[in-house]
């Protein structure tokens, strides 16, 4: 059976969505169960933090890591280093998340080395620079041969930016179905209630992910405002970002300080699920996001917004409760519904972990890629994926 050789290429400190995927799926990838092993190689670049979260758990699940080293945002130096490492690494495939990895990548020659996939996994908008960078996407992604990304909507995005759209694959994000289960221990609950101060009478609000103006916690700082009068919630904002200081600022003019905690960046979120009563996506766009995925794996009834690729992974009603970005008073009533309904809310949790089992589990999500691989390889034809049998 062959072993392919993929080399991922991804701007990652932290345990961001994108590397939380990569990691997930080095791991289920590297056995033959599918046809054909994934050997994963990582390169990514470091700017003098003294930490790499990412990197030390990429390290630690066994997974060859290269860092690059960079002095800043235009070291040219960069460019031969990572030309360096992927052609003494010669992988069969590359693969490269987000615009910097994208941009240097083919900036680099890659598409020269071995066949090139770019993944897009979405924008952040902290500022009118960062929505300038991102323009660079126009540039660099209808160079890859193959463009994966995880939503329909950003499919129709990534035409806009001119990608031919037969080399347009979707592939939703995955997690492991038993996900959050080990926190879900009445001791684990109350421990953590405690460390954060919240009484047992309240009933706890949470959303999960970076503090960017596209996840628009300012929406549901308000929602949770609105409820104050009805019951007693406490809102608990897991993650960091740019618009820490501005969510500060609303939730001190609110008067909220005692309703809402944030805890900054934290190793997982998975504690944060376990004594969790709803969780909330109040973003403004997304493509699969995992804070979804968690917490359907979780048991944890979800509100979140329709926008990107929400609707196409849970159903209003009956695996979540949808409402339309920005309109708090829609969001604090289904969070209402949810808080107010026990047995709704128990029925919106077996249907959503049930998605998961049928859907985005790790191992469903390594096939696809894999077939994706194999068909970009000429090791299988398109429409005989299923089918899909690597030789020696």
């Amino acid at each position: 059976m062959t072993t392919i050789r993929l080399l991922a290429v991804i701007e990652a400190a932290t345990i961001t969505g994108p590397a939380k995927n990569l990691l997930r799926f080095a791991e289920a990838a590297r056995d033959h169960r599918f046809g054909a092993a994934v050997d994963v190689s990582v390169i990514t670049f470091e700017r003098g933090q003294s930490k790499n979260l990412f990197l030390d758990s990429a390290q630690r699940a066994g997974i060859a890591t290269f860092p690059v080293p960079e002095s800043g945002a235009f070291d040219r130096r960069v460019l031969k280093r990572l030309r360096a490492a992927a052609r003494e690494l010669a992988p069969d495939l590359i693969q490269t998340h987000a615009v910097k990895s994208h941009f240097l990548s083919a900036l680099a020659g890659f598409p020269d080395i071995a066949p090139w996939i770019a993944f897009h996994h979405g924008y952040t908008w902290p500022d009118s620079k960062a929505l300038l960078y991102n323009q660079l996407d126009r540039w660099s992604l209808p160079r890859a041969q193959q463009v994966l990304t995880v939503s329909s909507p950003f499919r129709e995005e990534m035409i806009a930016r001119g990608v031919r759209p037969e080399k347009i694959e979707v592939i939703h994000n995955a997690i492991d179905a038993d996900w959050g289960r080990r926190n879900s221990t009445a001791q684990k609950r109350n421990e953590l209630r405690d460390r954060l101060g919240v009484p047992d009478d309240k009933q706890i609000v949470l959303i999960v992910g970076r503090l960017s103006k596209e996840k628009d916690h300012k929406t549901l700082i308000r929602a949770v405002g609105r409820m104050r009068r009805d019951r007693s919630v406490h809102l608990i904002i897991v993650g960091d970002g740019p618009e820490r200081s501005n969510i500060t600022r609303q939730i001190k003019e609110s008067g909220l300080e005692a309703e809402v905690s944030i805890t900054g960046q934290v190793p997982s979120a998975e504690p944060y699920y376990g004594i969790a009563d709803v969780c909330v996506l109040s973003s403004l766009s997304e493509g699969s996001p995992n804070a979804l995925l968690e917490a359907m794996a979780a048991r944890v009834p979800t509100v979140a917004t329709q926008v990107g690729g929400i609707p196409e992974m849970v159903t209003d009603g009956e695996s979540a409760l949808l409402v339309r970005p920005t309109d708090e008073v829609g969001m604090s009533q289904a969070i209402t519904r949810i808080l107010k309904g026990p047995e709704f809310a128990r029925l919106l949790v077996a249907k959503a972990h049930a998605l998961i089992q049928e859907r985005y589990t790790p191992e469903r999500r390594a096939q696809k890629l894999i077939e994706v691989y194999g068909r970009l390889l000429g090791l299988t034809a398109r429409g005989n994926e299923s089918a899909i049998h690597i030789g020696p």
